[in-house]
């Protein structure tokens, strides 16, 4: 992994982690959505969605679409794949046993 793959994967986690954009991942999901049905669905208001929306399109995980006077939202379903199995990579890595441990104190080597 690079540093900007990184940098690009812990921004996605961050704009994830706030519970309304949550909610708007999952409304995204199921279909593509203008600004006014997530304000209906979500029981928000329309600034406080666009602020939302506007992060998760900065982080790569929505992207838009006009249609007429209206923009749609969807989900980049590429960008939350890429973002679970880099966290599957994570857990694939991780050590399970005491052969993943760092010895310290008396048993630590010494240099």
């Amino acid at each position: 992994m690079t540093v900007d793959t990184d940098e690009t994967q812990l921004a996605a986690l961050r704009a994830m982690a706030d519970p309304l954009r949550w909610r708007v991942m999952q409304a995204l999901a199921r279909e593509q959505l203008c600004v006014c049905h997530l304000v209906e669905d979500l029981g928000v208001t329309q600034p406080l969605i666009s602020h939302h929306l506007r992060a998760l399109r900065h982080a790569g995980l929505v992207e838009t679409e006009r249609h007429r006077y209206w923009t749609y939202y969807r989900l980049r379903p590429e960008a939350v794949r890429a973002l679970g199995q880099g966290i599957a990579a994570l857990a694939d890595r991780a050590p399970t046993g005491a052969e993943g441990r760092r010895p310290c104190g008396p048993d630590a080597p010494t240099e």
